[in-house]
């Protein structure tokens, strides 16, 4: 038995030292020296393709891929409104021939503006302000709400009692005083209703808004010019 085992621990050490020569590499799955140099680099593909770069460089990012493409770096182009007018309804015909031989079909509008008058119940003109002040002194007795008369010289000194959009407001708040005992109020016109017409382009891209500020005809008075209040692009 005893003879057997040392057979055994001889065959044991030469395979251990045919092993370690790599005399069985091509025997066993595992190899004497293992996955080292000079063997790994032999079995590189393309070596000289490897560039070696300096430290920071791995992290930054390429110059293709940090520049913006042109699609990317585009922005729209800025679109404007222009008008033209305002026009008297009579007006407004030759102003829309002028603009339909000159301009892209479906590229302006006409408007229309409607602006109501204004009128108040009048106390004055005073003499001078002294006398005024007397008139204040009574409407504050009455508890009356008033204010001065400013910026209008044809009506300084005086009060406005109220300030209407419609003349037969104004003239019912005038009955309503008197039957109070108020003497002297009277409605006065401050500005007169008026309505006026534009011909409008309210989204030009760069080339048609170049074309309507050259545009000169008598017909559109001033021309075209950046709209009052520009609708959101």
């Amino acid at each position: 038995m005893l003879r057997v085992l040392v057979a055994l621990l001889l065959l044991a050490n030469l395979a251990f030292y045919a092993w370690t020569q790599g005399w069985l590499d091509g025997v066993v799955s595992v190899r004497s020296i293992g996955d080292r140099e000079p063997e790994r680099l032999a079995r590189q593909v393309r070596p000289e393709t490897v560039r070696i770069l300096p430290a920071g460089a791995a992290s930054a990012p390429s110059a293709a891929a940090s520049a913006p493409s042109p699609a990317a770096s585009a922005t729209p182009a800025t679109l404007a409104c222009l008008e033209a007018g305002p026009f008297s309804d009579a007006d407004m015909a030759a102003a829309q021939a002028t603009a339909q031989l000159a301009l892209p079909s479906g590229s302006w509008v006409t408007l229309r503006i409607d602006r109501p008058g204004a009128w108040i119940v009048y106390l004055g003109k005073y003499a001078n302000r002294a006398v005024m002040r007397n008139k204040e002194d009574e409407l504050n007795r009455r508890q009356l709400p008033y204010e001065e008369v400013r910026d209008n010289p044809a009506l300084e000194p005086g009060l406005s009692l109220g300030r209407f959009d419609q003349r037969g407001g104004a003239t019912q708040a005038v009955d309503r005083f008197a039957q109070q005992g108020l003497r002297g109020a009277r409605v006065v016109e401050l500005t007169a209703a008026s309505s006026s017409q534009w011909l409008r382009v309210e989204k030009a891209e760069p080339s048609l808004a170049t074309t309507l500020a050259a545009m000169k005809a008598d017909a559109l008075g001033k021309g075209f010019v950046p709209c009052a209040k520009a609708p959101a692009n």
